[in-house]
């Protein structure tokens, strides 16, 4: 048995390294302004990480150490885990599968809209009472008021890539018409009910376009980007963390039999 559970004490510590992108991606997507703004899934997946840590580091002492129930309830913490894991990255691909920009003519950045999202991603910001809150947070944030620094030529500016939050937030639609003075003060539209948007437009610098639908279409297309990069960090360590288990699960079977074997030679049986 002491070979197995030595085989078994030294995957769990690989499952302890697999816990850290897990944290890390979490980590990551709480640091992103629009992320910490909506608070969504960084926190849960975090959570998950720090689990994984704890049940990985419960099978490395009971594998070094060679005690069995700890060893049981390690692999079935793990299972657990893996299940959850496995729920929440299929999740974020099922919720992240639509949405999309949309071209303009004569502009590289492209405009976004709301309908064109899941209904849960539409559901997270189009509450009125989330989305005051939402709006807070951005509009605190130097987002857009960098764009001034960056951009003083309408020419250069329809020829930026633009964030999704930067095009929806940050500036008016292009269909309303209006006239480029710098990236966030725009006058004389030519057509105010092209878009419901364009009568939301203010160069109140704390206002901007933070309560059109192309912002609060924006913040999820910038959240699907974040979120399909971690799910990828998410999915390939979760076919690493199952690698791992399968083999824990044997050398764990290993030990089981080593040890009714040495028993039955000892008369035990």
């Amino acid at each position: 048995m002491a070979l197995s559970s030595n085989v078994i004490g030294a995957i769990n510590f690989v499952a302890m390294l697999l816990s850290i992108p897990i944290i890390g991606a979490g980590i990551w997507l709480a640091n992103q302004a629009d992320n910490s703004c909506v608070k969504i899934l960084q926190w849960p997946v975090v959570v998950l990480g720090v689990l994984i840590l704890v049940v990985a580091l419960a099978g490395f002492i009971g594998g070094f150490w060679r005690i069995p129930w700890l060893l049981f309830a390690h692999l079935v913490g793990m299972l657990i885990l893996i299940i959850l894991l496995v729920c929440l990255v299929v999740f974020i691909y099922m919720v992240t599968m639509k949405g999309s920009g949309h071209l303009e003519q004569g502009r590289a950045y492209l405009e976004y809209r709301l309908e064109d999202f899941s209904g849960w991603l539409q559901r997270r910001v189009k509450s009125s009472y989330k989305w005051e809150r939402i709006k807070l947070c951005l509009s605190s944030t130097d987002m857009c008021s960098q764009l001034n620094q960056s951009y003083t030529m309408a020419i250069d500016f329809f020829n930026s890539h633009l964030t999704p939050i930067e095009s929806g937030c940050c500036k008016p639609p292009t269909a309303c018409g209006y006239n480029f003075v710098n990236p966030t003060n725009w006058i004389s539209p030519i057509n105010n009910i092209a878009d419901p948007d364009c009568i939301q437009w203010s160069n109140d610098q704390t206002q901007l376009c933070y309560n059109c639908n192309s912002c609060k279409a924006g913040l999820p297309t910038n959240i699907k980007q974040e979120w399909r990069k971690a799910d990828i960090i998410l999915l390939t360590t979760l076919i690493a963390l199952i690698c791992v288990y399968l083999v824990g699960c044997c050398a764990f079977r290993n030990a089981k039999t080593e040890d009714i074997f040495r028993k039955y030679k000892q008369g035990y049986t």
